[in-house]
């Protein structure tokens, strides 16, 4: 039942966040998909507070995006592992949101983002009114959509311009850029955690590698370490400086010299 048909229904009340499943109880997850959750969120968290200082935004992570009224409730949503929400309240009424539904919010999110863990079809699927592919571009219409695929270490990303998706081309870095939030997307290889795997990354526009906490925990130790070392090199050179002029002025002092008194 989409919204338009509610209304010649006579339905006056639009179900909101706390009435509306937020799961269908299917498990479709691995454990790839948290970690890399988190990792997005953790790195990109600094640029969106620069972006909105007065903390206007939200993240959503597998929740529920409702665009349309159906029955069973569920199956007139979408949950994106992993989407941002730019000008919103990162809380409705003091509580958090059990999902996210647009006839409640009217904001789309800014970008989605698919983790494949098939054939990448689904994420693909332009069937109207079920397929994924076909709910963000033509009922969510979410600016940004991207689809990670782990297992080819690959990642496309779509841009909605005149009401259909266009695959992004990516630039010389391999990375997708994205104009509203400033900042790139690529595939990075490295460790997270205990992961040693390819990992969906942000990058600034300059093509440097935004940082999760556990890196920028691990810069800055080396940066203390560093001026440590800086700062013991600097004691050994003072120490052997004052080890000269006390020679020096030994010295002196056998040829029947004061040094202080020169």
């Amino acid at each position: 039942m989409t919204l338009a048909k509610s209304s010649e229904l006579g339905i006056t009340h639009l179900p909101d966040h706390t009435e509306l499943p937020e799961s269908d109880g299917t498990f479709v997850k691995n454990f790839q998909e948290h970690p890399q959750s988190i990792l997005l969120t953790d790195s990109i968290t600094n640029v969106l507070q620069q972006l909105h200082p007065d903390n206007q935004y939200c993240i959503g992570q597998d929740c529920g995006i409702y665009w349309r009224l159906t029955e069973p409730p569920e199956r007139g949503a979408e949950a994106p592992d992993w989407f941002y929400v730019p000008n919103v309240p990162p809380m409705l009424n003091g509580k958090f949101r059990r999902s996210y539904v647009l006839w409640q919010e009217y904001v789309a999110p800014l970008i989605v983002l698919e983790f494949v863990s098939g054939d990448g079809s689904e994420e693909r699927d332009k069937t109207p009114l079920n397929g994924k592919f076909w709910v963000y571009e033509q009922a969510i219409r979410v600016p940004f959509y991207g689809i990670y695929e782990v297992n080819q270490a690959s990642v496309e990303v779509y841009h909605l311009v005149d009401g259909h998706y266009e695959l992004v081309t990516a630039n010389e870095r391999g990375h997708y850029v994205i104009p509203p939030m400033g900042v790139e997307l690529g595939i990075w290889q490295g460790q997270y955690k205990n992961s040693a795997a390819p990992w969906l990354r942000w990058w600034d526009a300059q093509g440097n590698l935004l940082l999760n906490s556990d890196e920028k925990s691990q810069q800055l130790t080396s940066q203390l370490e560093q001026e440590h070392e800086r700062s013991h090199q600097l004691a050994l050179q003072l120490e052997q400086e004052q080890q000269r002029a006390e020679r020096l002025a030994e010295r002196l002092r056998q040829l029947g010299i004061d040094p202080n008194s020169l």
